[in-house]
């Protein structure tokens, strides 16, 4: 592993790219499969829930990741760094932080279901398994909103949480977090200040710091506020341009949302790093190459990198799937099976990683 490809390089030469496991996403075996392919594939960022479970899945990938970088090689990559582990932290309610709920009684038995059918997590099921269970899976929702609107009787609601500012010490020091990613939106000045005071004490601890935000009225105004409060600032910073939210993989017009918004944020000439998320899927980068946005930020018209989330999963979803019917067929329950213990798979699921990666990032060679 050499400096060069260190993910601090990532940002200063413009391609960085970040894995967003998902703020509310806490089915562990999905994380930590995730997080295997994608740190295989050349990412410089796994970004996950501020879950005690789900950071400890994540912290296992990284390491088994980092043991089979020999093999990694005889499959034609090369692990040249291992990525920074980021937890997201929210200030006040946020849609990544949310979940579907819904009572299963209450549907009428002549509904079509289409909430089953629009769930990009797979997190709404009716009559599953022997205990015939019906309603939302917990661990897998990320909190989308798709199923709200197109429930029929409107029987589907949210239910928000914030991330307790007491979980942020033993996040940030006993489980060697490198990064954190606050959300938050504009005209919450207040609720950031008080989260940053919790988060200050722990930031000499931390290689990056990250502020996602949408768009918003007054936006660079508020993003200069939360700048001035928050620095001096000795960790490298990431200006989060969140452009339509948990929204890559419904098609190609998302992405536009993240690209004006990066353009918007990259015009106010703010001090660190602009990085694009919300909506970002195969058609971002040739998006940004036409714009001529991507590339080392001479004269700040550049971002620095790409965060992809809903559509990174979907993109791994056929062999992650496989791999599920795969541990029931052998073992007639489903449990927390590595994806490395099914070679084929994991190197079929690390290629289609690369193929998003390889867009910001040259295939590696093998020396």
């Amino acid at each position: 592993m050499t400096n060069s490809y260190h993910p601090l390089r990532s940002l200063e030469q413009g391609n960085w790219l970040k894995l967003i496991c998902g703020a509310s996403f806490q089915h562990l075996p999905s994380v930590r499969n995730l997080t295997l392919a994608y740190a295989l594939s050349g990412v410089d960022c796994i970004d996950v829930s501020a879950d005690g479970a789900v950071i400890a899945a994540a912290q296992a990938a990284l390491q088994i990741a980092a043991s089979i970088q020999s093999t990694a090689q005889n499959w034609g990559y090369e692990l040249k760094h291992l990525p920074w582990l980021m937890v997201s932290l929210n200030v006040s309610e946020d849609p990544h932080f949310r979940k579907a709920a819904f009572d299963p009684v209450a549907c009428p038995p002549e509904c079509p279901r289409p909430c089953e059918q629009v769930c990009p997590a797979q997190a709404i099921v009716f009559g599953r398994w022997e205990d015939n269970f019906s309603g939302v899976l917990e661990p897998n929702c990320y909190g989308c909103g798709r199923c709200l609107p197109i429930c029929p009787s409107q029987l589907i609601k949210t239910n928000s949480y914030v991330v307790q500012k007491e979980v942020l010490a033993p996040l940030v020091l006993s489980q060697g977090v490198d990064a954190v990613e606050i959300h938050t939106q504009v005209g919450q000045y207040s609720e950031f200040a008080h989260l940053w005071m919790s988060v200050k004490p722990w930031v000499s601890k931390l290689k990056l710091v990250a502020i996602s935000c949408p768009d918003g009225e007054n936006l660079i105004d508020y993003l200069w506020s939360l700048y001035e409060l928050i620095s001096p600032l000795n960790s490298a910073l990431i200006w989060q341009t969140d452009g339509r939210p948990m929204s890559g993989d419904i098609g190609d017009g998302t992405t536009i949302a993240a690209v004006k918004l990066a353009q918007k944020v990259l015009a106010a000439n703010l001090p660190g790093y602009v990085q694009l998320a919300g909506g970002t899927n195969s058609y971002t980068v040739p998006k940004l190459q036409k714009l001529g946005m991507l590339g080392s930020n001479l004269g700040g018209s550049r971002i620095s990198g790409v965060a992809y989330g809903s559509y990174a999963r979907v993109l791994l979803s056929p062999v992650l799937e496989q791999l599920e019917q795969l541990q029931i067929n052998q073992t007639d329950e489903v449990s927390i099976v590595g994806l490395e213990q099914e070679p084929q798979l994991l190197w079929e699921a690390v290629n289609l990683a690369r193929s998003l990666v390889s867009q910001l990032k040259p295939t590696p060679s093998i020396c």
